[in-house]
């Protein structure tokens, strides 16, 4: 590079004191063996029987050196002939980086360098991604990392081979956490707020405890928002800086400075004169509440939600909310909300890339927005929520940039695709025998989103199997068709002196009825025949006969979660009931389940809160049929085998009328660095099941039965494995546990 300056300046010399120019009748260029002539003429910008003057000379040279193809160029004119001798840069042909396992952290390092395959190797640029490599390990809590490299030149095709020798050492963990200055809170507290721990022997699966960057300022951030909820305004976090102790640990040091507590002293909403106000009640009445009462930011943030979605629900697509604080009598704050209409934007185009198999209707159905509709960042936003639902691709890319007037905007959807395909083997291990279950599923067949599932389960005595069809944006509408036929065979004679064989079909829809709520009407019908031996109890054998059957079913969801499919926020609640149309038992079937989604203060964590409850009861005279009575989902009490909980008449588990669970998990941060496809979480259910209609004697209302355990996830070579290890902690001595259950699938 040096050579290159002191170039320039000699031929700027050169050129003052030799001021004339030149018509060029040729190029003569040597030294190139890697580029053409006519690359290098093209790359200079060279043109024959042109008048050159040394300032142009100068500009070819400028031209030549930026494109990084060169390490040397020698440039004259002789006898009106321009002579250029290069000396060109190596190629470098691959470049390989060792000493590190993690194909993640692998892969990010390499996309961070300068240099490239296939592009010419500098050695200044070189330089520069050594000094990347060391900051991007140092940002992991490799402090004491040592990078080195290795070059392999092949002098024949003047190629290099550039090599990257990573010494992580060992992370540097955290001794201790320590907060200074004006803090006002214990730091017993604060260590709970933010997401870095420190290092302690029963934590050697943490990965909080080593020192990260990223997460220090994860930590910062915490840390803030934590004293502003609590009145704390004008809080400042100051850098935190560590000092290293020893043994490859570090001291955490944050210097806080709390400042005084402010309170709300008045806040309003200031609306242009033709807005409805009754459209604003709700957040007024929620502002009244707030005069006098501790500045939280989360207050401002959920009133500025309510406006968004008022804006959305009003049809005040072009509105926006301007916020002004003001400070008075020391320590007391004015809020001040201004509405007004915000400029008006409208979806110019939309386009979609990546998808090779999906048909690009499958992802335009799903936009809630169309071309030419006012663009409104709620709707976009649920939009791409409603593409990554789907589950077919693996990643969803959203960008908005501006359109061909200033009004106008592109939305451009990047997708890739994954595999869609699954073949599924799951089998449980329980006190009483084993289950086994084989599943195809296809989640994206033909690229039109259809979802096709077919699966098959065995018990020692049942056999189940289900064929489930589901066609979204049917009919190029939002709504989804799905239909499913199942045959179920059950067969107890030889211990409960009966055995059922059920064939079953049913077709329904689903559809947003109004934001957020989702109504999904279905006509089931089954054949069913009971039959029964001697050994049977009296109840059964009154049973016993073939039945038909025709319900109407619909279920109500009202869903508040930030996102369909892995959702870490929000909440859904859900109502089904099962309503008779032609049956001979006219059973009756009301389900409410409500799940709650929180992140938890440790950043990593999601938790999530779950009740369920079910009810059947006969609108007749006649018992609820055995196979239609309730039995607690294995999904709801793990550590129990299906069906093999709850009351018993002789040795026959006859379900109940009445269900209820409740199920408490957490995912748990990555605890193996290594292991970066091992997803872990804690569960601990509870659940009862009681009520038998044709004998009160038969009662089982005071046993609560629960359980806790561990469920991972891996991504293996040959597809996911699932496995959930569960204990039970309160029982009957008549239940059949289940301590494991493994499912293994692979996708195509």
């Amino acid at each position: 590079m040096l050579k290159f300056f002191i170039k320039i300046i000699f031929l700027i010399f050169l050129f003052t004191v030799n001021s004339y120019s030149l018509i060029i009748s040729s190029v003569e260029i040597t030294g190139n063996k890697r580029l053409s002539k006519e690359s290098i003429i093209l790359f200079g910008n060279i043109t024959v029987d042109k008048n050159y003057s040394n300032e142009d000379l100068n500009i070819i040279l400028k031209d030549l050196y930026q494109t990084d193809f060169f390490k040397d160029i020698n440039i004259s004119i002789k006898n009106n002939i321009l002579k250029i001798d290069v000396l060109e840069n190596p190629i470098i042909e691959n470049i390989e980086v060792n000493g590190v396992k993690n194909k993640s952290f692998k892969e990010a390092i390499l996309n961070s360098l300068s240099l490239k395959n296939r592009k010419p190797y500098i050695e200044t640029i070189q330089k520069r991604d050594i000094n990347l490599i060391k900051n991007i390990i140092k940002q992991a809590g490799y402090y004491f990392g040592e990078v080195t490299t290795t070059l392999s030149q092949n002098k024949k095709q003047n190629s290099i081979q550039l090599t990257y020798d990573i010494e992580l050492g060992e992370r540097a963990k955290i001794k201790s956490i320590t907060f200074i200055g004006d803090k006002k809170i214990k730091d017993k507290k604060l260590k709970n707020i933010i997401a870095s721990e420190e290092d302690r022997f029963w934590k050697f699966i943490s990965n909080k405890v080593y020192l990260d960057n990223e997460r220090i300022n994860l930590d910062k951030r915490l840390l803030e928002n934590y004293y502003k909820n609590n009145g704390y305004y004008s809080v400042k976090i100051e850098n935190s800086f560590v000092e290293f102790d020893d043994d490859h640990s570090f001291k955490l040091i944050f210097k806080v400075d709390a400042g005084k507590k402010y309170t709300f002293n008045k806040v309003a909403l200031n609306l242009p004169q033709d807005f409805d106000i009754k459209h604003f009640e709700k957040i007024n009445k929620y502002i009244s509440k707030l005069n006098d009462k501790n500045y939280s930011l989360n207050s401002i943030n959920k009133i500025l939600k309510e406006i968004d979605k008022i804006a959305l629900l009003r049809k005040y697509e072009f509105i926006n909310a301007d916020l002004t604080e003001n400070i008075i009598n020391g320590n007391k704050i004015n809020i001040l909300i201004n509405i007004k209409e915000s400029e008006k934007f409208y979806v110019e185009k939309i386009n979609v890339l990546g998808n090779q198999f999906t048909l690009e209707e499958v992802i335009r159905n799903s936009f809630i927005v169309d071309e030419g509709d006012p663009y409104n960042e709620l709707l976009f936003n649920k939009s791409i929520n409603n593409i990554k639902s789907k589950r077919i691709f693996k990643s969803v890319k959203p960008k908005v940039e501006q359109g061909s007037k200033d009004n106008l905007k592109v939305i451009n959807i990047t997708v890739e695709e994954k595999p869609t395909g699954e073949i599924s083997l799951g089998a449980g291990v329980g006190s009483a025998g084993g289950t086994l279950g084989f599943g195809v599923k296809e989640n994206n067949f033909l690229g039109k989103g259809i979802k096709l599932d077919t699966n098959l389960a065995i018990s020692e005595s049942t056999i189940k199997g289900q064929f489930i069809y589901s066609k979204p944006n049917f009919n190029y509408t939002d709504n989804t068709l799905f239909t499913s036929f199942t045959r179920t065979q059950t067969d107890v004679m030889s211990d409960y002196g009966y055995k059922t064989s059920n064939t079953g079909f049913s077709l329904g829809t689903s559809f947003e009825q109004y934001e957020n709520l989702f109504f999904s009407p279905e006509i089931s019908t089954s054949l069913e025949r009971l039959e029964t031996t001697d050994s049977a109890s009296t109840n059964l054998k009154k049973q016993e006969g073939n039945y038909s059957d025709v319900y109407f079913n619909y279920s109500l969801d009202y869903d508040m979660r930030n996102q369909r499919y892995q959702a870490s926020e929000g909440f859904i609640n859900t109502f089904t009931q099962k309503v008779p149309v032609y049956s001979e038992n006219r059973e009756l079937v009301n389900t409410f389940q409500t799940s709650i989604y929180q992140k938890l203060p440790a950043y990593e964590m999601i938790g999530r809160f779950s009740i369920f409850t079910s009810a059947v009861n006969s609108l007749g005279d006649e018992d609820v049929r055995i196979s239609k009575r309730l039995y607690i989902p294995p999904s709801k009490l793990r550590g129990f085998e299906q069906g093999k909980v709850g009351p018993k008449e002789n040795k026959d588990y006859i379900g109940g009328n009445y269900i209820s669970t409740v199920n408490l998990s957490s995912t748990l941060p990555q605890l193996l660095p290594s292991f970066e496809n091992l997803d872990i979480s804690i569960f601990y259910d509870a659940a009862n099941i009681w009520g038998v209609d044709y004998d009160d004697t038969i009662d089982d209302s005071g046993k609560i039965r629960s359980a806790a355990g561990l469920a991972m996830d891996v991504l293996t070579p040959i597809g996911p494995l699932s496995f959930s290890l569960s204990q039970p902690i309160t029982k009957k001595s008549t239940d059949i546990t289940e301590t494991f259950r493994f499912n293994l699938g692979t996708t195509f």
